[in-house]
Protein backbone atom coordinates (compact mmCIF):
# COMPACT_ATOMS: atom_id res chain seq x y z
CA UNK A 1 0.00 0.00 0.00
CA UNK A 2 1.48 3.44 -0.93
CA UNK A 3 2.63 5.61 1.96
CA UNK A 4 5.24 8.08 3.17
CA UNK A 5 8.72 7.42 4.53
CA UNK A 6 10.05 9.90 7.09
CA UNK A 7 13.72 10.46 7.97
CA UNK A 8 15.70 12.85 10.18
CA UNK A 9 16.01 16.38 8.74
CA UNK A 10 19.60 17.47 8.12
CA UNK A 11 20.13 21.22 7.42
CA UNK A 12 21.65 21.98 4.05
CA UNK A 13 25.19 23.38 3.86
CA UNK A 14 24.36 25.23 0.62
CA UNK A 15 26.45 22.76 -1.33
CA UNK A 16 29.70 23.84 0.32
CA UNK A 17 32.44 21.35 1.02
CA UNK A 18 33.65 20.72 4.57
CA UNK A 19 36.75 22.76 3.81
CA UNK A 20 34.78 25.75 2.51
CA UNK A 21 32.47 25.73 5.54
CA UNK A 22 35.43 25.76 7.91
CA UNK A 23 37.24 28.36 5.81
CA UNK A 24 34.31 30.77 6.29
CA UNK A 25 34.63 30.45 10.07
CA UNK A 26 38.43 30.68 9.94
CA UNK A 27 38.34 33.92 7.94
CA UNK A 28 35.86 35.47 10.36
CA UNK A 29 37.99 34.50 13.35
CA UNK A 30 41.11 35.99 11.75
CA UNK A 31 39.42 39.41 11.83
CA UNK A 32 38.91 39.10 15.57
CA UNK A 33 42.37 37.69 16.32
CA UNK A 34 44.19 40.41 14.34
CA UNK A 35 45.48 37.95 11.79
CA UNK A 36 46.83 35.48 14.38
CA UNK A 37 46.38 32.10 12.66
CA UNK A 38 47.30 30.05 15.73
CA UNK A 39 44.76 31.83 17.93
CA UNK A 40 42.08 31.50 15.23
CA UNK A 41 42.71 27.75 14.91
CA UNK A 42 42.63 27.41 18.69
CA UNK A 43 39.24 29.12 18.76
CA UNK A 44 38.02 26.84 15.97
CA UNK A 45 38.99 23.79 17.98
CA UNK A 46 37.11 25.11 21.01
CA UNK A 47 34.06 26.11 18.97
CA UNK A 48 34.03 22.73 17.23
CA UNK A 49 33.11 21.13 20.57
CA UNK A 50 29.93 23.22 20.71
CA UNK A 51 28.98 23.76 17.05
CA UNK A 52 30.55 20.67 15.46
CA UNK A 53 32.34 22.19 12.49
CA UNK A 54 34.08 18.92 11.82
CA UNK A 55 32.68 15.53 10.82
CA UNK A 56 33.91 12.00 11.54
CA UNK A 57 35.36 12.00 8.02
CA UNK A 58 36.88 15.52 8.08
CA UNK A 59 38.40 16.89 11.27
CA UNK A 60 40.13 20.13 12.27
CA UNK A 61 43.48 18.43 11.60
CA UNK A 62 42.42 17.71 8.03
CA UNK A 63 41.37 21.32 7.66
CA UNK A 64 44.78 22.56 8.87
CA UNK A 65 46.56 20.33 6.38
CA UNK A 66 44.36 21.61 3.55
CA UNK A 67 45.08 25.20 4.59
CA UNK A 68 48.79 24.45 4.17
CA UNK A 69 48.33 22.62 0.86
CA UNK A 70 46.14 25.35 -0.61
CA UNK A 71 48.53 28.14 0.44
CA UNK A 72 46.43 29.84 3.13
CA UNK A 73 48.94 29.35 5.96
CA UNK A 74 52.68 28.81 6.29
CA UNK A 75 54.35 26.85 9.08
CA UNK A 76 57.83 27.67 10.33
CA UNK A 77 59.10 24.34 11.62
CA UNK A 78 62.14 25.88 13.32
CA UNK A 79 60.15 28.44 15.31
CA UNK A 80 56.99 26.36 15.50
CA UNK A 81 54.86 29.27 14.24
CA UNK A 82 51.92 29.29 11.87
CA UNK A 83 51.20 32.48 9.92
CA UNK A 84 48.73 33.49 7.25
CA UNK A 85 49.93 34.14 3.71
CA UNK A 86 49.32 37.06 1.30
CA UNK A 87 46.66 34.88 -0.33
CA UNK A 88 44.75 34.82 2.95
CA UNK A 89 45.18 38.58 3.45
CA UNK A 90 43.58 39.20 0.05
CA UNK A 91 40.87 36.64 0.79
CA UNK A 92 39.95 38.49 3.99
CA UNK A 93 39.63 41.75 2.03
CA UNK A 94 37.46 40.10 -0.61
CA UNK A 95 35.19 38.56 1.99
CA UNK A 96 34.90 41.89 3.77
CA UNK A 97 33.91 43.52 0.49
CA UNK A 98 31.27 40.87 -0.22
CA UNK A 99 29.93 41.03 3.32
CA UNK A 100 29.62 44.84 3.43
CA UNK A 101 29.20 46.03 -0.14
CA UNK A 102 26.88 43.16 -1.05
CA UNK A 103 24.34 44.38 1.51
CA UNK A 104 23.91 47.81 -0.05
CA UNK A 105 20.76 48.68 -1.93
CA UNK A 106 20.45 47.26 -5.39
CA UNK A 107 21.35 49.85 -8.00
CA UNK A 108 24.20 51.43 -6.04
CA UNK A 109 26.66 48.63 -6.58
CA UNK A 110 29.34 49.84 -8.95
CA UNK A 111 27.64 53.20 -9.45
CA UNK A 112 30.70 55.36 -9.62
CA UNK A 113 29.66 58.09 -12.03
CA UNK A 114 29.04 61.80 -11.87
CA UNK A 115 25.85 63.51 -12.94
CA UNK A 116 27.66 64.64 -16.10
CA UNK A 117 27.47 62.64 -19.31
CA UNK A 118 30.04 62.79 -22.05
CA UNK A 119 33.21 61.17 -23.26
CA UNK A 120 33.96 58.73 -20.51
CA UNK A 121 35.15 55.18 -19.96
CA UNK A 122 31.93 53.50 -18.82
CA UNK A 123 29.34 52.61 -21.48
CA UNK A 124 25.69 52.87 -20.52
CA UNK A 125 23.59 49.77 -21.26
CA UNK A 126 20.69 51.85 -22.62
CA UNK A 127 20.50 53.95 -25.79
CA UNK A 128 18.49 57.02 -26.76
CA UNK A 129 17.40 58.62 -30.07
CA UNK A 130 19.88 60.80 -31.94
CA UNK A 131 19.70 64.55 -31.26
CA UNK A 132 21.28 67.36 -33.22
CA UNK A 133 24.79 67.99 -31.89
CA UNK A 134 25.56 64.40 -30.89
CA UNK A 135 29.01 63.14 -31.90
CA UNK A 136 29.27 60.43 -34.56
CA UNK A 137 31.44 58.24 -32.36
CA UNK A 138 28.48 58.02 -29.94
CA UNK A 139 26.28 56.33 -32.55
CA UNK A 140 25.36 52.73 -31.72
CA UNK A 141 25.57 51.27 -35.23
CA UNK A 142 24.17 47.85 -34.32
CA UNK A 143 20.96 49.38 -32.97
CA UNK A 144 20.83 51.98 -35.72
CA UNK A 145 21.16 49.42 -38.55
CA UNK A 146 18.53 47.23 -36.89
CA UNK A 147 16.16 50.23 -36.80
CA UNK A 148 16.85 50.87 -40.48
CA UNK A 149 15.97 47.27 -41.41
CA UNK A 150 12.76 47.49 -39.39
CA UNK A 151 11.71 50.85 -40.86
CA UNK A 152 12.88 50.45 -44.46
CA UNK A 153 12.97 46.71 -44.95
CA UNK A 154 15.86 44.28 -45.34
CA UNK A 155 16.02 44.41 -49.15
CA UNK A 156 16.53 48.19 -49.38
CA UNK A 157 19.06 49.63 -46.93
CA UNK A 158 18.28 53.25 -46.11
CA UNK A 159 19.81 54.68 -42.90
CA UNK A 160 17.96 57.83 -41.88
CA UNK A 161 18.37 60.23 -38.99
CA UNK A 162 15.33 58.77 -37.25
CA UNK A 163 17.04 55.36 -37.21
CA UNK A 164 20.11 56.55 -35.32
CA UNK A 165 20.55 55.67 -31.66
CA UNK A 166 23.11 57.10 -29.29
CA UNK A 167 24.93 55.17 -26.57
CA UNK A 168 26.38 57.57 -24.01
CA UNK A 169 29.33 57.06 -21.74
CA UNK A 170 29.64 58.40 -18.23
CA UNK A 171 32.59 60.48 -17.14
CA UNK A 172 34.22 58.87 -14.11
CA UNK A 173 35.71 60.79 -11.24
CA UNK A 174 39.19 60.02 -9.98
CA UNK A 175 39.49 60.38 -6.24
CA UNK A 176 42.26 60.21 -3.68
CA UNK A 177 40.95 59.02 -0.33
CA UNK A 178 42.67 58.86 3.05
CA UNK A 179 40.95 56.60 5.55
CA UNK A 180 41.80 57.56 9.13
CA UNK A 181 41.26 54.89 11.79
CA UNK A 182 41.28 55.64 15.51
CA UNK A 183 43.35 53.01 17.36
CA UNK A 184 43.17 54.60 20.80
CA UNK A 185 42.44 52.40 23.80
CA UNK A 186 38.80 53.45 23.87
CA UNK A 187 38.19 51.41 20.70
CA UNK A 188 37.97 48.29 22.88
CA UNK A 189 36.69 49.77 26.13
CA UNK A 190 33.39 49.05 27.86
CA UNK A 191 33.18 45.51 26.51
CA UNK A 192 32.60 46.62 22.92
CA UNK A 193 34.93 45.74 20.06
CA UNK A 194 34.96 48.75 17.73
CA UNK A 195 38.28 48.17 16.00
CA UNK A 196 37.23 44.98 14.20
CA UNK A 197 34.32 46.61 12.30
CA UNK A 198 36.59 49.56 11.47
CA UNK A 199 39.23 47.20 10.06
CA UNK A 200 36.63 45.27 8.12
CA UNK A 201 35.33 48.44 6.49
CA UNK A 202 38.89 49.52 5.64
CA UNK A 203 39.68 46.15 4.05
CA UNK A 204 36.46 46.17 2.03
CA UNK A 205 37.02 49.74 0.81
CA UNK A 206 40.61 48.90 -0.12
CA UNK A 207 39.52 45.86 -2.12
CA UNK A 208 36.78 47.82 -3.88
CA UNK A 209 39.20 50.53 -5.01
CA UNK A 210 41.90 48.04 -6.04
CA UNK A 211 39.55 45.91 -8.13
CA UNK A 212 37.00 48.39 -9.55
CA UNK A 213 38.54 51.86 -9.44
CA UNK A 214 42.18 51.37 -10.24
CA UNK A 215 42.74 55.07 -11.00
CA UNK A 216 41.72 56.02 -7.46
CA UNK A 217 44.16 56.00 -4.57
CA UNK A 218 43.56 54.92 -0.99
CA UNK A 219 45.91 55.58 1.91
CA UNK A 220 45.35 54.24 5.43
CA UNK A 221 46.31 56.44 8.39
CA UNK A 222 46.03 55.18 11.96
CA UNK A 223 46.19 57.55 14.90
CA UNK A 224 46.68 57.20 18.64
CA UNK A 225 49.24 59.33 20.49
CA UNK A 226 50.83 59.81 17.05
CA UNK A 227 49.79 59.06 13.49
CA UNK A 228 51.39 56.88 10.84
CA UNK A 229 50.49 55.11 7.61
CA UNK A 230 50.05 51.39 7.18
CA UNK A 231 49.97 49.24 4.07
CA UNK A 232 46.72 47.65 2.95
CA UNK A 233 48.25 44.22 3.56
CA UNK A 234 48.78 45.16 7.22
CA UNK A 235 45.08 45.80 7.93
CA UNK A 236 44.23 42.30 9.26
CA UNK A 237 46.93 42.68 11.93
CA UNK A 238 45.88 46.14 13.13
CA UNK A 239 45.41 46.43 16.89
CA UNK A 240 44.56 49.15 19.35
CA UNK A 241 47.17 50.36 21.80
CA UNK A 242 47.38 52.15 25.15
CA UNK A 243 46.96 55.44 23.31
CA UNK A 244 45.13 58.71 23.66
CA UNK A 245 43.41 60.19 20.58
CA UNK A 246 45.63 62.59 18.63
CA UNK A 247 43.18 63.56 15.90
CA UNK A 248 45.38 66.54 14.98
CA UNK A 249 48.32 64.31 14.07
CA UNK A 250 46.05 62.14 11.92
CA UNK A 251 44.64 65.12 10.06
CA UNK A 252 48.06 66.68 9.48
CA UNK A 253 49.40 63.43 8.04
CA UNK A 254 46.32 62.94 5.85
CA UNK A 255 46.62 66.49 4.49
CA UNK A 256 50.31 65.97 3.73
CA UNK A 257 49.50 62.80 1.78
CA UNK A 258 46.72 64.41 -0.22
CA UNK A 259 48.86 67.43 -1.14
CA UNK A 260 51.08 65.04 -3.08
CA UNK A 261 48.25 63.30 -4.89
CA UNK A 262 47.54 64.41 -8.46
CA UNK A 263 43.86 63.45 -8.54
CA UNK A 264 41.66 66.56 -8.57
CA UNK A 265 39.20 65.14 -6.02
CA UNK A 266 40.45 64.54 -2.49
CA UNK A 267 38.69 63.42 0.66
CA UNK A 268 39.25 62.12 4.17
CA UNK A 269 37.14 59.45 5.87
CA UNK A 270 37.69 59.41 9.63
CA UNK A 271 36.42 56.52 11.76
CA UNK A 272 36.57 57.30 15.46
CA UNK A 273 34.63 56.57 18.62
CA UNK A 274 35.89 59.25 20.93
CA UNK A 275 36.90 62.82 21.48
CA UNK A 276 40.36 64.20 20.63
CA UNK A 277 42.41 64.04 23.81
CA UNK A 278 46.01 64.57 22.77
CA UNK A 279 48.41 66.98 21.03
CA UNK A 280 52.11 66.75 20.40
CA UNK A 281 54.07 69.92 21.12
CA UNK A 282 57.67 69.44 20.16
CA UNK A 283 58.75 66.24 21.90
CA UNK A 284 56.10 66.42 24.59
CA UNK A 285 52.48 65.35 24.59
CA UNK A 286 49.67 67.55 25.82
CA UNK A 287 46.91 65.25 27.11
CA UNK A 288 43.52 65.74 28.67
CA UNK A 289 41.02 62.86 28.72
CA UNK A 290 38.58 64.65 31.04
CA UNK A 291 36.14 66.24 28.64
CA UNK A 292 36.64 68.43 25.59
CA UNK A 293 39.80 70.51 25.93
CA UNK A 294 39.53 73.82 24.03
CA UNK A 295 43.24 73.80 23.20
CA UNK A 296 42.89 70.45 21.45
CA UNK A 297 39.51 71.00 19.83
CA UNK A 298 40.55 74.45 18.60
CA UNK A 299 43.46 72.94 16.72
CA UNK A 300 41.14 70.33 15.18
CA UNK A 301 38.74 73.02 14.01
CA UNK A 302 41.58 75.02 12.45
CA UNK A 303 42.74 71.98 10.47
CA UNK A 304 39.19 71.30 9.31
CA UNK A 305 39.02 74.87 7.98
CA UNK A 306 42.39 74.45 6.24
CA UNK A 307 41.12 71.30 4.54
CA UNK A 308 38.13 73.26 3.30
CA UNK A 309 40.44 75.81 1.65
CA UNK A 310 42.35 72.94 0.02
CA UNK A 311 39.04 71.46 -1.18
CA UNK A 312 39.53 68.35 0.94
CA UNK A 313 36.21 67.19 2.29
CA UNK A 314 36.19 65.35 5.62
CA UNK A 315 33.54 62.78 6.45
CA UNK A 316 33.46 61.76 10.11
CA UNK A 317 31.97 58.43 11.16
CA UNK A 318 31.30 58.51 14.90
CA UNK A 319 30.76 54.98 16.21
CA UNK A 320 29.53 56.13 19.58
CA UNK A 321 26.36 57.72 20.88
CA UNK A 322 27.78 60.07 23.53
CA UNK A 323 25.57 63.19 23.29
CA UNK A 324 28.18 65.63 24.59
CA UNK A 325 30.46 64.89 21.63
CA UNK A 326 27.86 65.83 19.07
CA UNK A 327 28.36 69.57 19.53
CA UNK A 328 32.06 69.23 18.77
CA UNK A 329 31.39 67.02 15.74
CA UNK A 330 28.87 69.55 14.42
CA UNK A 331 31.36 72.39 14.81
CA UNK A 332 34.10 70.32 13.18
CA UNK A 333 31.84 69.44 10.25
CA UNK A 334 30.71 73.04 9.76
CA UNK A 335 34.33 74.24 9.72
CA UNK A 336 35.06 71.91 6.84
CA UNK A 337 31.65 71.97 5.15
CA UNK A 338 31.93 68.20 5.34
CA UNK A 339 29.67 65.42 6.52
CA UNK A 340 29.15 63.54 9.76
CA UNK A 341 27.41 60.25 10.52
CA UNK A 342 26.58 58.71 13.86
CA UNK A 343 26.82 55.05 12.92
CA UNK A 344 26.28 51.97 15.01
CA UNK A 345 28.83 49.20 14.53
CA UNK A 346 26.54 47.05 12.40
CA UNK A 347 25.72 50.01 10.13
CA UNK A 348 29.24 51.38 9.72
CA UNK A 349 29.95 49.57 6.44
CA UNK A 350 26.77 50.77 4.74
CA UNK A 351 27.37 54.36 5.89
CA UNK A 352 30.94 54.40 4.55
CA UNK A 353 30.14 52.78 1.20
CA UNK A 354 26.99 54.80 0.56
CA UNK A 355 28.86 58.01 1.24
CA UNK A 356 31.83 56.91 -0.85
CA UNK A 357 29.56 56.39 -3.85
CA UNK A 358 27.57 59.61 -3.30
CA UNK A 359 30.75 61.60 -2.79
CA UNK A 360 32.11 60.39 -6.10
CA UNK A 361 29.10 61.89 -7.83
CA UNK A 362 29.24 65.20 -5.98
CA UNK A 363 32.95 65.90 -6.15
CA UNK A 364 32.91 67.42 -9.64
Amino acid sequence: MPGFSFSKFTPSNSGKSDFDRMLDAFMQLLSYTNGDAEEALSWMTQLDKEYQFSTPQYGIGDFIEDLKQKGYIDEDNQKGEIKITPKTEQNIRKRSLEDIFGKLKKGRKGNHSTFKSGMGDEINPETRPYQFGDMLDQVDFVSSIRNSQINSGIDQFNLREDDLEIRETDFKTQTSTVLMIDISHSMILYGEDRITPAKKVAMALAELIKTKYAKDTLDIVVFGNDAWTIEIKDLPYLQVGPYHTNTVAGLELAMDILRRRKNPNKQIFMITDGKPTCLKEGKKYYKNAFGLDRKITGKCLNLAAQCKKLKIKITTFMITSDPYLQSFVRAFTESNNGRAFYASLDQLGSFVFDDFEKGKKKLL
